[in-house]
């Protein structure tokens, strides 16, 4: 496919899309209009170009899509009629703070902490650090499938539905139309959630051959390693994306049965609004 590369995020009420140097967000007002922030955007990439290497660019894709998805949920939920105002850069800094620190907790500091009660079954660091491995991936599910609950957030999963049908329709090739998207499978091979489902497994080879030294040791090392682990996920699922390999495609299948949970069958004004983010970046 030589078509350049566009990504989206669900966000409240509506879908944000990345590409062509654009970021626009459409959102579905209380009032059944579409209301569309463009911005112009600019890859920190651009101005230092060896960021854009392989086993680099993974880092700076995921930072600059949590700051991106951050203010377009901002403007959402402003748009949607849930919030009076956008976040402030400092809320934002914030929120960025407050969302990497949580992530931490969970998937960092939880699953380190509570492997160490498994000494009594093993000494071994190999072993340790696989079964730490384990109790990660199994909160990472325990928590998408508890979000997945939540009535809100159903209907963000049905836009998130929508974002993946109108990607695939535009990658096709065809005219994007409600009739022409909705033809589409609601599962990407360029997920973030199954990204982050490869971010999890390789976590635990690269984390697998550490040692077990003390509890702050671990957690630091895992944190400063992260950009190794993104860069190393975001090479296996670009390729993927591409790879027309039976092989290839049958490795990633978890992450796009996991897909099956975060992604949910859109309505027709649902794949308008993800039209309409796409159309705002191609104009």
């Amino acid at each position: 496919m030589d078509k350049p590369l566009i990504g989206g995020q669900a966000v409240i009420e509506g879908v944000m899309m990345r590409g062509f140097g654009k970021v626009a967000t459409a959102v579905r007002e209380p009032s059944g209009s579409i209301n569309i922030q463009v911005n112009s955007v600019k890859s920190i990439s651009d101005k230092y170009p060896v960021l854009k290497k392989p086993f680099l660019r993974g880092s700076v894709t995921l930072f600059e899509s949590l700051v991106l998805g951050i203010k377009s949920l901002s403007f959402s939920a402003q748009a949607a009629g849930e919030e009076d105002e956008q976040l402030s850069d400092g809320e934002l800094f914030g929120t960025i703070i407050f969302a990497l620190g949580l992530a931490c907790v969970l998937f960092i500091a939880i699953p380190t902490f509570a492997a160490k009660f498994l000494h009594t079954l093993t000494e071994d660091a190999f072993y340790l650090n696989l079964a730490e491995g384990i109790l990660r991936l199994i909160i990472f599910f325990a928590y998408i499938l508890a979000i997945s609950q939540m009535k809100d957030i159903q209907r963000v999963f049905q836009y998130h539905g929508a974002e993946h049908k109108s990607i695939f329709c535009y990658e096709a090739d065809m005219p994007l139309t409600v009739e022409n998207v909705k033809k589409f499978p609601r599962l990407h091979p360029r997920c973030g959630t199954a990204f982050l489902l490869i971010v999890m497994v390789v976590s635990i080879f690269v984390f697998a051959f550490l040692g077990w030294p003390d509890l702050w040791l671990r957690i630091l090392s895992r944190i400063i390693l992260l950009p190794v682990v993104a860069g190393i996920a975001y090479e296996i699922i670009r390729f993927a994306g591409h790879s027309k390999n039976s092989i290839v495609h049958f490795a990633i299948m978890p992450g796009l049965w996991l897909q099956y949970l975060t992604t949910r069958e859109p309505d027709d004004e649902m794949i308008e609004v993800a039209i309409a983010s796409i159309k705002a970046i191609q104009n």
